[in-house]
């Protein structure tokens, strides 16, 4: 059974829809990443699955529990960890007083592991705690009842570049030992480590639902190369070249055909040097929203999705 199966899952703001027809499922045991710049309708989607929001139209199913049947949703989440894009923390209690409190309501088995992974002070209050430290007290309480099913909202906001590979560690150990996790993301970088699979959402509309190595391959492959003047134009009018740019002595693309008829035509030239890689995924991010995703303005974003 899937964890979270939703089926034309809408929510309609009263003539703006943010999230439109929703329907995918995350499997058991994966790492579900679901993309898109800030505004595109992300958190409306998790504040639903969590009971936070009612949907419009459509429903979902999560651990079994529809979304429209409160009774059921709240035995479920029992089972389901969450860590919110916004941490809503009293600045006026210790970080042990915060994990104590969500101790009380859910238990707390995995504490002192996690504490060794994540090392927030929770000695101190949490006003004097960085927006790392935050995020790593948040961590905890989301995974330290050992869920079934974790959902989390741009989990590594504001983590210092140590303890966002640790927390990648993590969760991969976690969907190995059969921890099914979803969250959502604009980082786009982090969701190659990590995600088993992607739903790209834009404007509250899935576009792409796909595995990440799968993704990567039909966005086909970043080529630079340096050549003789003489050439480079052919060089970019080779079939198959994309996105194409020049520089001093040479060329980039993304070239989308095959790569060994690449190296075959590149034979006839005088190239110098050649470096062929994956695209990055700002790229393949380009072919869904048509600029770079830095670069969008939000549709819709009344609580900063």
């Amino acid at each position: 059974m899937a964890k979270i199966d939703l089926d034309g899952l809408t929510k309609d703001y009263g003539g703006v829809i943010a999230n439109d027809q929703l329907s995918f499922r995350v499997e058991s045991g994966e790492i579900f990443g679901y993309l898109g710049p800030n505004g595109a309708g992300k958190s409306t989607t998790i504040r639903m699955l969590l009971g936070l929001l009612k949907p419009t139209g459509g429903t979902a199913r999560v651990l079994g529990a529809d979304i429209r049947d409160e009774k059921s949703l709240i035995e479920a989440k029992k089972r389901i960890g969450y860590l919110p894009a916004h941490l809503g923390f009293d600045d006026g209690v210790t970080g042990e007083r915060v994990l104590e409190y969500h101790a009380g309501m859910k238990g707390d088995s995995r504490l002192h592991e996690l504490l060794e992974i994540f090392t927030p002070p929770i000695e101190r209050p949490v006003r004097e705690y960085s927006t790392g430290n935050r995020r790593m007290l948040g961590l905890i309480q989301a995974f330290m009842h050992d869920p079934e099913l974790v959902i989390m909202d741009e989990p590594t906001s504001g983590l210092d570049p140590l303890k966002q590979e640790e927390f990648n560690e993590f969760i991969r150990a976690e969907r190995d030992r059969g921890t099914t996790i979803f969250f959502s993301s604009h980082v786009l970088s982090e969701v190659r480590r990590v995600c088993d699979r992607v739903g790209i959402i834009r404007q509250g509309r899935l576009v792409e639902l796909e595995a990440v190595e799968t993704l990567l391959t039909r966005s086909g492959k970043r080529v630079r190369i340096h050549a003789a003047d003489e050439v480079i134009p052919q060089l970019s009018a080779l079939d198959g070249v994309v996105d194409e740019s020049t520089f001093p002595g040479g060329v980039q693309f993304i070239y989308t055909g095959e790569i060994n008829r690449l190296l075959r035509e590149l034979a006839r030239y005088d190239v110098h040097d050649i470096d062929i890689k994956e695209p990055p995924l700002e790229d393949v991010f380009i072919h869904y929203y048509g600029e770079r995703t830095e670069e969008k303005s939000n549709q819709w974003n009344p609580n900063n999705e």
